[in-house]
């Protein structure tokens, strides 16, 4: 199973046709890592969440790693690792970057689903809050296997 290391001009590709990832980031030493529906254009990674642990620890510490994999098999795999910093996009001096996201999102299959039906899950029928943010990409690197 050769690998080989992906250039960055293959990890936009990647990211550009992903839209499950695993985001972690961390508090006081501790890891937190969940699963995110997320919209990727060049230099940023957007994001509709609620308020919770992960916006908690994410206001604290800004600093966050997203990775990305599609597995064929075990021999025939990619994964991205992004870095980057959190940025949360509050209405009304977001308008502009929240409708943008709506928009690079609703692209996506059920893009609201994971944030709401894990907050609904949690709070019952109250309403929910929903939050976008997104992470300022500041370096990636990408393996692929292939056999």
């Amino acid at each position: 199973m050769p690998l080989s290391e992906m250039n960055q001009k293959d990890c936009r590709a990647f990211l550009a046709g992903a839209s499950l990832a695993r985001l972690a980031c961390s508090f006081n030493d501790q890891p937190y890592v969940v699963p995110i529906y997320f919209a990727y254009e060049p230099d940023f990674v957007y994001v509709l969440s609620t308020f919770g642990q992960k916006t908690e620890w994410m206001h604290a510490n800004p600093k966050v790693c997203l990775q990305v994999d599609e597995i064929a098999d075990q021999a025939n795999w990619a994964s991205v690792i992004a870095m980057g910093t959190y940025e949360e996009l509050p209405e009304p001096e977001f308008s502009e970057e929240r409708e943008h996201a709506r928009k690079l999102l609703s692209s996506r299959y059920r893009w609201w689903l994971n944030a709401m039906a894990e907050r609904q899950l949690k709070q019952g029928t109250d309403t929910i809050n929903p939050l976008f943010f997104r992470i300022k990409i500041d370096s990636m690197t990408g393996l692929r296997a292939s056999s």
